[in-house]
């Protein structure tokens, strides 16, 4: 489409400047695409590193005169065993995707984009579950549950609790980001039609 303005120094329509600043635009969005895709690539493994390191030795009282050593570790819970291999998926994938996104920017593959677009929809559902599956755990970790008479651990096992909150803010913000870029590919189809 070319532009109904002239220049002033030669008479000469500026077909060129709207196609410019078009591809300019898409070369913005893709650069923020890649750059949303490779940090939760990157959260997501943080996010499943930390939390597999995750274990803490105390010594407990059962009684005045008996002192044991009790251990938490992340694989006695199957939500956080869930979260980290959720987490570790997502990364591997959001890997691959990164990959593939650079692949269809230049060749312009449509259905490579239709499946990424539709994998990342499944991650980030992946990955709120995951955080939701952690973190309710977490928090009856946190605040026991008195009506089933489940006491507060995180009092005990502080350093254990602060690295499941640790790994659990990372997920989150790989979890947006996923979703941030299904949403992106949404508006971007929609302005297509």
């Amino acid at each position: 489409m070319e532009s109904q303005y002239k220049d002033s120094d030669n008479g000469v329509t500026n077909g060129g400047e709207e196609e410019f600043v078009a591809v300019a635009n898409k070369r913005k969005m893709v650069g923020w695409g890649l750059f949303l895709r490779a940090a939760a690539a990157a959260l997501s493994l943080a996010a499943a590193v930390v939390l597999s390191l995750d274990n803490q030795t105390t010594m407990v009282a059962l009684r005045p005169r008996v002192i044991v050593p009790v251990t938490a570790k992340w694989h006695y819970l199957s939500a956080f065993v869930y979260f980290v291999v959720a987490n570790a998926i997502a990364s591997v994938y959001g890997t691959i995707s990164l990959l593939l996104t650079l692949a269809s920017s230049r060749g312009g593959k449509r259905r490579i984009v239709v499946v990424v677009v539709v994998s990342d929809l499944v991650t980030a559902a992946l990955l709120f579950s995951s955080f939701g599956a952690a973190a309710a755990v977490g928090l009856i970790g946190r605040e026991g549950n008195s009506h089933v008479q489940w006491r507060k651990v995180c009092d005990v096992f502080d350093k254990f609790c602060m690295q499941g909150a640790a790994a659990l803010l990372l997920s989150g913000g790989a979890s947006v980001m996923f979703f941030t870029l299904v949403v992106v590919a949404i508006f971007n189809l929609h302005n297509k039609n």
